[in-house]
């Protein structure tokens, strides 16, 4: 007899309207997601701030919404943001010193671990960081009803 084992993988997705309201709200999600996993919420909390501003900025495409997955395996927690702009990839780069934006993935490239950029079904492109979990951080999800306001999702 084969038995399978499986641990479970803290898993969250979302998916948000891309606008500003939206990318404000991933980020608040993602905060208290962290939280329920027993993570602290920085960086990760202001890598999924740039990347969902950006979709809602560069990947807005009318009617469709962007996507905000997270997840954690072994010592690292995974953030994904996919929009419905694979045409546009995102490019860091050093805007004026007088400019008000354009920093984002300078921070994303600062705070992350490793990042890019992998395509979806046309016309999807997903945006990933990863950053490295503390040590001793909790891997496996709570009991139903045991995180935050007894929203786990699982």
């Amino acid at each position: 007899m084969n038995q399978e084992i499986s641990t479970p993988v803290p898993n969250f997705t979302v998916r948000l309207s891309p606008t500003p309201r939206g990318a404000r709200l991933a980020r608040l999600l993602a905060t208290e997601q962290l939280r329920g996993w027993g993570l602290p919420p920085d960086p990760a909390a202001l890598i999924v701030a740039e990347l969902a501003a950006n979709a809602a900025l560069h990947g807005r495409v009318t009617g469709r919404d962007f996507s905000l997955t997270l997840y954690a395996v072994a010592d690292t927690l995974r953030i994904e943001v996919t929009d419905t702009r694979g045409d546009v990839l995102p490019r860091p780069a050093l805007p004026p010193p007088d400019a008000e934006a354009g920093r984002g993935l300078l921070l994303v490239d600062a705070l992350a671990d490793r990042w890019g950029t992998a395509p979806g079904p046309p016309p999807r492109k997903t945006v990933w960081a990863e950053v490295r979990c503390p040590p001793g951080a909790p891997r496996t999800p709570e009991p139903r009803g045991a995180g935050p306001r007894g929203s786990a999702p699982w």
